[in-house]
């Protein structure tokens, strides 16, 4: 999944209400860096394991919670959220010195920002330079660059005050690295500014409460002038990164292997969130979801965390019911999985684009059979609309589709459809819960004459090579998908599902995440309507009546909102989830001694 990054319940509360049947981990340092299990200790490598990669090696493309992941050690944002129990969905300040407030770094009107670099920020280059705020506007101007856009850009695009001109320009540009480096040198945008080293000024085209939330994105990093002689999100960019994190890659095999060292150029006293014990992170990520849970529990040398894999469901009722103090159950907020319908797919005469086609498939899947597969109720809770529960704003209980096999085949067949269908569903093989939700819903679907060919695909490949290429879902190489979301940022976040999700074109892949290209003018107008209303209490209304829009259309079929097991291996101390992760932090770990890996 990725995450999309306070309303939401934290990692400690949920792990409360799950104590009795499962062991959380809980045992973070403390923000004075020590805790319940001693002090920390410093040195080692830490061995991570998974079976799938970053999307991007590119701070400002990467939105994927794997490529958060790995982001965390070596990019630094404005804001972002600590490894502090508690706090694990607040923001706090990174390389900015303070959040800003109302007359104190935010103008009257709520549409001017002005925030402060901390000092002491280095990149490591030769000889090691600071980070400036002209490196942040570079950074943020890079993200809708024509090759390879963030894919949060509907969030802000219009929000940023010259943005969606320049980002208009911007997708015009030949997609080299000189055009691409003379568009972003040569040309201002209005709404972001650094009138010196140390100051970023970013100026909206409304008010935003949610600004400094949404800034923990990656998008938000700031970018080195070097960057500027490689293509954004390129493979040539991710052999030349360079650091202003606590560690610095030194070497990148895609789907195989990542090395992070220590960065010489970062300061401690620079870094209020990261501590980094460990000496180095190495990334196995060619072990499978299972083998890295088995070596994980039996003490296998050199594996001490997951990378992209997360604890099997098989696994984790009898992990639960012994209280292992390594399997962490956290939050998420999010809707994961979920299924994507491809509305523009020539296949079966296009049936998909057909809303009574949608809302025939939608009646015949059994969101408890997959909820079932995926672990129960321990780790799901069902999700029948766009907004889970713990996000602020809509309607939080209505299913416009509950399983009814026969009802589903009438309404099939109502649709033109009597013989059935033939779908292709796109899924990652690699996932325990993915495979066993495709042979869930091919299960379920074949009870009302709907034939399901699966499409596998390498974790790595899913976004990348499937769901962000508009061509491949245009010529049907799939009907179906299952995929996942998480908020981009906490609390007041409905525009954060609604926004990428569901916008039209606005959020048309590879700039948005609208996967399956669903467009409903009444949606685009309700969005930007709820975007803009001065309150979270006035935007409610509108967000409850845009998510009974999005079912009525049947633009997708959600299924759970899910909590995410994750373990660690004894030697592993320190272990805090983030949920904008889906993953302990590894700058925040320490290994205990005589146990550093190798």
């Amino acid at each position: 999944m990725r995450p999309r990054t306070a309303g939401r319940a934290t990692v400690a509360v949920v792990c409360a209400a799950v104590l009795t049947t499962a062991g959380c981990s809980s045992n973070g340092p403390s923000a004075g860096g020590s805790s319940a299990e001693g002090a920390p200790v410093s040195g080692g490598t830490l061995n991570m394991l998974g079976s799938g990669d970053v999307d991007y090696m590119d701070p400002n493309a990467s939105y994927y919670s794997t490529g958060y992941t790995a982001l965390r050690m070596w990019s630094r944002q404005l804001f972002t959220y600590p490894a502090v129990e508690g706090k694990t969905t607040t923001a706090v300040p990174d390389l900015a010195e303070a959040v800003p407030t109302e007359g104190r770094g935010i103008s009257a009107d709520g549409k001017t920002y002005t925030i402060t670099l901390r000092d002491g920020a280095m990149w490591d280059t030769e000889p090691a330079r600071a980070v400036t705020a002209g490196d942040f506007v570079r950074g943020v101007k890079r993200t809708c660059n024509p090759v390879q856009p963030f894919g949060g850009l509907p969030d802000y695009e219009s929000l940023i005050e010259g943005f969606s001109a320049y980002c208009a320009g911007f997708a015009k540009v030949q997609p080299t690295a000189a055009a691409i480096a003379a568009y972003v040198n040569g040309h201002d945008v209005a709404g972001l500014q650094a009138p010196d080293d140390r100051t970023v000024v970013i100026r909206l085209t409304k008010p935003a409460s949610y600004l400094v939330d949404m800034m923990t994105l990656p998008a938000f990093s700031p970018a080195p002038k070097e960057w500027d002689a490689y293509v954004p999100a390129s493979a040539e960019l991710a052999q030349h990164t360079i650091s202003d994190g606590p560690y610095r890659i030194t070497a990148y095999t895609p789907t195989k292997s990542i090395s992070f060292e220590r960065n010489p150029a970062w300061r401690a006293a620079s870094d209020p969130i990261r501590k980094a014990y460990v000496d180095k992170v190495q990334v196995n990520e060619t072990v499978s979801q299972d083998s890295t849970q088995q070596q994980l529990e039996t003490g296998t040398p050199n594996a001490d965390m997951q990378f992209d894999n997360l604890t099997p469901p098989s696994r984790v009722p009898a992990l639960a019911a012994k209280k292992d103090p390594n399997l962490n159950i956290g939050s998420t907020a999010s809707s994961n999985p979920y299924i994507v319908y491809n509305t523009v797919s020539p296949n079966n005469g296009g049936a998909l684009g057909k809303p009574e086609v949608r809302r025939a498939i939608s009646t015949a899947i059994d969101r408890s059979n997959i909820i079932q597969v995926l672990g129960g109720n321990l780790l799901n809770t069902p999700l029948a609309h766009v907004l889970p529960g713990s996000i602020v704003g809509g309607e939080k209980a209505f299913d416009d589709y509950p399983n009814d096999p026969a009802k589903a085949k009438q309404m099939l067949a109502a649709a033109g459809y009597p013989d059935g269908l033939t779908l292709k569903v796109l899924y990652r093989n690699a996932s325990e819960g993915q495979t066993k939700t495709f042979q869930t819903i091919q299960q379920d679907l074949g009870k009302v004459g709907i034939t399901v060919v699966g499409v596998p695909s390498p974790n790595a490949d899913f976004y990348t090579k499937y769901l962000q290429v508009p061509t491949v879902a245009r010529r049907g190489v799939w009907d179906v998908s299952i995929a996942g979301w998480g908020p981009d940022w906490y609390g007041n976040a409905a525009l954060s599902f609604f926004g990428p999700l569901f916008n039209g074109k606005a959020a048309f892949p590879p700039i948005g995440s609208n996967f399956g290209f669903y467009e409903n003018p009444a949606l685009d107008a309700l969005v930007a309507e709820a975007a803009q209303a001065p309150t979270p209490e006035e935007a409610a209304p509108l967000w409850a009546e845009a998510d009974h829009l999005v079912m009525e259309d049947a633009a997708f079929f959600p299924i759970t909102e899910p909590r995410t097991p994750n373990y660690h291996a004894t030697q592993v101390h320190g272990a805090v989830y983030i949920p904008a992760f889906q993953n302990f932090d590894p700058t925040n770990v320490w290994l205990a001694a005589g146990m550093q890996g190798g």
